[in-house]
Order: C-alpha cells, then structure tokens, then sequence
C-alpha cells in the first residue's frame, strides 16, 4: 500500500492538525507564499513520490484566495508524481450556483469542478454539499460526507421529547426527514420566498410545531437572515423553543449580530469553516470538530474501504 501523506493549506489549518492527530500523521510540510502582485506560490518540502496524498482546504472567505491555492497545491504535487491525489473539501464554495436560474447566468459548481478535476485532483471528498447533485458534476470519484453523525450526537444530550425537524426550504427536507428518523419526533417545512441573492422572506410554517421543541436544519448559515425570521415564525405559531444547526458557519455580514438578537436558544456549527473573528465571542453559537469523520474518511478511502459504514 502506498504511503499517506497529508498537507494543509491555510483556509482552515486548525481542522488539519485535528485531522492529523487523529490519524497519527504529521502534516507534510509546505511552503505557500504570495508574491508581490499577489500570485500564490507552494512548494511540497518533503518527498511525496508515489504517495497517496489528501489536501485539506475549504474553498470559504476569501473564497478565490483559497481556491486558488488549492489549484495550485494540486498542480504542485501531481508534478511532484503523487500516486493520487485527493482534494478534501470541507466546505465546496461556489455551490449554490448549481444551475441555470436566469439567462445568461453561470454554474459556477460546475465550473469549480472542472478546474479542478483539470488541476489534477483523482478524488474529491466533501462535506454536506449545498445541493447532492454537484457529485454528478464529476468525471472522477466523489465522495460525499455528512455533518449528521456528529450534529445527532450533541442533539441527543439536549433533553427533549417533543422535538420537531424543521426544513428552511423544501430542498432540506430529506435532511429534515433523516434527523427525525433518528431522534424522533416529526418534520415541518418553512415556506420561503428568496428575492434576492443573500435575502428571503419566511412566509408560512407547513406542519405541526405547536408545544415542540424546533430544530431548525441547514446545510449553511450564511447572512442567518432567514433562519432568524424563520425562529420569529416557529414561535409565533405556538414553538415553545428554537435552535438551528447548520453544517458550515459561513457567517456573512452581519449574522453573528442577528444571531445574538434573535430569539434562537443556540446555533450549532461545525468546525468546516473556522469561525469568523466576529462570532469567537457570541455565547449562542456552539462549534462542533468533524475532523474525526474526516479523519475516519480518509482512512477508508486510503485503504480502500466502504464510507457508507460511516453513516448508517
């Protein structure tokens, strides 16, 4: 079996060095620097010839910095004749763009994964994508993790028996479904209606959340616009609590502030994205690690075992 090798990039170094104690795999050791005009340079500091490598870097804010660096790591170490190389992807930016919604406008999740794939990446690993379909986007190996094992388990230490699941919009539903099938209790659904990039408007609840603990379920938390116009609703409709989960904290703008006045208990996160400077000090958002699910992942992908044992 080929050697492991595992390398980070700088958009979220914390989770790798998380990721590699719990492989017992130091990180190989790279240098990345920028040029005077900005340009990224990465140089591999170590020998990395017929190695199984896994780079670990989210593509979130500043989101084309990071990308970029990515791309060139994965040039880097295919001309350093890596035996693979899989791009592990915590947080796969530019997904919400997954298709055509007006003229003349881009699908950039397509886009990413053509540039990828091109870079040289053999595989991709990502976590809790903003649509499934982007998997079909690839001409290599996709595998396709979910937040929900390590969200389930600190949900289940918070007493509760009347929970209820609720999706912000009808593309969540099956996640809605899933939570509740292994916690108990029902599903419910926001209707929303987006009128701009970044903005909705929650209109109506569909479902039953009178005298029951709400969990509000997304895959992102981004300017947390709607999810706190969502809490308002579930409570003014009879909610006697709300908390939301929400597997990547992108937290834009203003949503820490929104969070911290809002009716919402608490926010769990995951750690895909390290926490924004502004959100360190907000005692309503809680920080979950993935990094031994990325951890467990990348063990079974390198020895070439099933991940679907992961979730079941």
């Amino acid at each position: 079996m080929a050697p492991l090798k595992l390398i980070s990039g700088n958009s979220n170094p914390a989770l790798a060095q998380k990721i590699a104690q719990a492989l017992e795999c130091p990180l190989t050791k790279i240098e990345i620097r920028r040029f005077q005009d900005g340009e990224i340079f990465a140089e591999i500091g170590e020998s990395i010839r017929g190695c199984d490598v896994f780079v670990v870097q989210s593509t979130c804010p500043p989101v084309n910095d990071n990308l970029m660096e990515l791309l060139i790591m994965i040039d880097a170490l295919k001309r350093a004749s890596a035996r693979s190389i899989t791009a592990v992807i915590p947080y796969y930016g530019y997904a919400r763009q997954d298709r055509k919604v007006s003229p003349r406008s881009p699908i950039t999740a397509k886009l990413v994964a053509d540039i990828l794939t091109a870079s040289g990446a053999s595989r991709i690993v990502a976590m809790d994508l903003h649509a499934a379909q982007i998997q079909g986007f690839f001409d290599v190996p996709f595998d396709h993790l979910y937040a929900a094992p390590v969200l389930i388990q600190h949900l289940r230490h918070v007493k509760s028996d009347n929970w209820v699941m609720v999706s912000p919009d009808a593309g969540g539903v099956e996640r809605a479904r899933a939570f509740a099938k292994r916690l108990g209790g029902g599903i419910a659904i926001i209707d929303k209606r987006r009128i701009a990039p970044n903005e909705a408007v929650a209109v109506n609840v569909i479902g039953e959340i009178k005298g029951k603990d709400v969990v509000i379920l997304d895959d992102m938390i981004d300017t947390a616009g709607t999810l706190t116009q969502a809490s308002e609703v579930l409570l003014s409709q009879g909610a006697l609590s709300v908390i939301a989960c929400g597997t990547h904290a992108v937290m834009s703008g203003t949503a820490s502030e929104r969070i911290s006045a809002s009716v919402l208990q608490k926010v769990i996160v995951t750690d895909t994205i390290p926490l924004r400077d502004h959100c360190l000090n907000n005692s309503k958002i809680v920080v979950l690690s993935v990094a031994n699910l990325l951890a467990d992942a990348i063990r079974r992908v390198h020895q070439c075992e099933s991940l679907s044992a992961l979730f079941v």
